[in-house]
């Protein structure tokens, strides 16, 4: 139960200015709608342009969440000094060799943000290309985007956001002066892949509506002006990225939606030669190609495989009608992802929520897998500057096990330890347990669900539980080690993560039966978990706090909508909760690609029915509500801060009791909050504190 809140606090009342709108013969009324900027592209360049009446509105609505959480500052304070205390802050990667040098990142120590780094391979004296805590000096928000070193080793690409708004412009340093050149490349996505010679790199330019649809080359030495257009995407609904092949020979231009995709390729050799098409894109079918030799290795659905196979093509002509399989699909086997090496094909599979990596002898055919023993746990393969190496590097970690971070030889299977994460204040992963339970949807489907809690945990019913979701987009939610989370698990919560429908945790299918038409499914999932929790006594209802961020803010809304009473809590970051407005405002930047993952109401009576019926923002209802804190960044161009502004604006003006419903907005940040590893600190703690209210443990927590 949350504490009682001081009453001479009063909450900021968003005037109502009628507004409602008509499609498909339905009528929809939005009162709060003018809480969106009609110059929002503008703000995300300078935020100064904000409109005064709507900065008047966010600043009230921080004032009062500071005065309703301001008693928790003390435990604020002393959540970030733990937080901090878990953190090595003088911590580096493992150097990744490249020709004659191996190139990492560190922190120095107190430093906010990353140095990126290079030694001799074999070991000497190291030198800074990138100074980040520098870099960042005079900017309220820094953001490195990417770096990438030229192929001789000469310059490094840098780019940087500096408002958070996701424009990144890039840069090019001379590694051994330590100057940038003259070269100013704006409003890209923060990718750059260099040609052979170091003469020229193609990036990808942003619009004005944030959309990545074009690939640019730029030639040193000149201006951004004199760039050349690669290639041009015609349909808003595709982003457009580039990255480097496999072997490094080419620059892979990768185009798609959330159900379809397509490549080109440009030999880095002949960087003025234009693109070449990989097979053409064909609705619902998606593919990821790597390349050896004159053979392309291709990651594909194509033809019913629902979990994904790997076919191989000709690189002279690597059409669809050339691709014969050699890994079939293998229903409840998702195939994430592959990587190629001269003697090996990688590939990351996921059944039932646990990972694997399969190494495959190109030569022999013969495979193995690496295999670990914990009932939950995170894995993935870390890729290589090089192509010609029998040398794997990974990382694994669970809830319970920090990271580690292996090199392994693909040929003699030898597994060498190059890195553990450490926790200078201390962890004993025996102090912790981590397991898995099944929760039983209403439709008989079963949801994993990853539990970490001290090993002395008691299950009574009576522990408070973080239950964390997302389920959108196919993307899993990995059982990894999160320092964090020990600040809440060490003052007695359980924290459990809901492997909800709409993301591939059990394959491409499961993503399948949480999108569009069946999106309620991940509702109804993550309720499901709730529930399956409570009649384990892992918690009890109310005793909850549910938690998501941007989609899985969306998720938020949704349950405190449809199961509220639930939760003691629910925290919802830069929360997805204005669905319908949304895809209906072709405008913004992310609508067109996301119409395959939610529908178009715009063209469709049926998906404008579908969305109207769970929009958050469109189903606040006359009842009690659970704690609410939204957060959400003023410049973020991914989910806009209207909608948590406008969702909370909704819920104080319609709910019957509970609460309070608090929205905090970050004026200086967008889509990731604050930046710096030390500043995102206060916004976990701020976080954590009022998962800690919600259930009443606010005193004993900060004690």
């Amino acid at each position: 139960m949350t504490q009682p809140i001081n009453a001479t606090i009063a909450a900021p009342v968003a005037p109502r200015r009628s507004h409602s709108f008509t499609r498909h013969g339905i009528t929809v009324h939005d009162d709060y709608a003018w809480l969106k900027d009609a110059r929002w592209q503008e703000v995300l360049h300078d935020p100064s342009l904000l409109d005064a009446d709507i900065r008047a509105y966010l600043e009230a609505e921080n004032a009062y969440a500071e005065g309703v959480l301001g008693h928790t500052a003390p435990l604020q304070k002393k959540l970030v000094a733990e937080m901090r205390g878990r953190i090595k802050e003088d911590d580096s990667s493992v150097p990744s060799p490249d020709g004659p040098y191996a190139y990492f990142r560190k922190y120095r120590e107190g430093g906010q943000h990353e140095l990126f780094c290079r030694m001799p391979r074999h070991g000497g004296a190291e030198t800074i290309g990138l100074d980040g805590d520098a870099l960042a000096k005079g900017h309220d928000y820094f953001k490195f985007g990417g770096s990438r070193h030229s192929h001789d080793h000469r310059l490094v690409a840098w780019s940087a956001d500096t408002k958070g708004s996701e424009y990144f412009t890039i840069r090019v340093r001379d590694w051994d002066s330590g100057h940038d050149l003259d070269d100013l490349v704006e409003e890209s996505d923060g990718g750059v892949v260099w040609s052979r010679d170091c003469k020229s790199f193609f990036y990808v330019k942003l619009d004005d509506n944030h959309r990545p649809m074009q690939v640019w080359r730029h030639r040193l030495g000149t201006q951004q002006s004199d760039d050349v257009l690669v290639y041009e995407e015609k349909d808003t609904g595709w982003f457009t990225h580039v990255h480097e092949s496999t072997s490094g020979r080419f620059c892979v231009i990768a185009g798609g939606d959330h159900e379809t995709s397509e490549q080109r390729l440009i030999d880095l050799d002949a960087p003025e030669a234009p693109p070449r098409l990989v097979a053409a894109r064909e609705d619902g079918v998606q593919y990821a190609i790597a390349d050896r030799g004159d053979e392309l290795f291709i990651l594909t659905n194509a033809d019913g495989a629902i979990d994904f196979k790997i076919v191989t093509a000709p690189l002279a002509t690597p059409e669809r009608a050339n691709w014969r399989d050699l890994i079939p699909h293998r229903a409840g086997i998702y195939v994430l992802d592959h990587d190629l090496y001269a003697g090996h094909l990688v590939r990351l599979e996921r059944a039932n929520a646990l990972p694997s990596i399969v190494i495959r002898d190109l030569a022999s055919g013969e495979e193995h897998a690496i295999a670990f023993d914990e009932g939950a746990y995170s894995l993935d393969a870390m890729g290589s500057y090089e192509f010609d190496t029998t040398n794997l590097r990974f990382s694994y970690s669970s809830m319970t096990t920090p990271s580690e971070v292996y090199d392994y030889d693909m040929v003699t299977r030898a597994r060498t330890l190059r890195k553990r994460q450490e926790i200078p204040s201390g962890h004993n992963p025996a102090d912790y347990v981590t397991t898995r339970i099944m929760a039983r949807a209403d439709d008989g489907a079963e949801v994993p669900v990853s539990l970490l809690h001290r090993r002395d945990f008691k299950a009574d019913g009576s522990a408070p539980l973080l239950l964390y979701g997302y389920g959108s987009y196919g993307m899993a939610m990995p059982a990894s080690f999160s320092a964090n989370r020990l600040s809440l698990v060490d003052r007695g919560f359980v924290y459990a993560i809901a492997h909800i429908r709409g993301g591939t945790d059990k394959g491409w299918g499961w993503y399948l039966d949480g999108k569009r038409e069946k999106k309620t499914n991940s509702f109804d999932d993550f309720a499901a978990c709730a529930r399956a929790l409570i009649a384990a006594n892992y918690t009890s209802a109310r005793r909850i706090v549910g938690h998501g961020g941007s989609a899985g803010g969306m998720l938020m809304g949704a349950v405190a909508n449809r199961s509220g009473e639930l939760f003691a809590g629910i925290v919802a970051e830069v929360p997805f909760v204005d669905v319908l407005n949304t895809m209906l405002d072709d405008t913004l930047p992310l609508t067109p690609p996301e119409w395959p993952e939610w529908g178009n109401p715009i063209a469709s009576e049926k998906d404008f029915r579908t969305i109207l019926s769970y929009s958050p923002y469109d189903n606040v209802a006359a009842k009690p509500y659970p704690a609410i804190l939204a957060m959400a960044g003023l410049t973020d161009p991914r989910v806009t801060y209207w909608e948590p502004a406008k969702w909370i604006a909704r819920l104080r003006a319609t709910m019957t009791g509970g609460g309070p419903v608090l929205l905090r907005t970050n004026m200086g940040a967008g889509h990731g909050g604050a930046s710096g590893r030390f500043n995102r600190l206060d916004e976990v703690a701020i976080v954590y504190a009022f998962a800690l209210w919600a259930v009443g443990l606010t005193e004993k927590a900060a004690a």
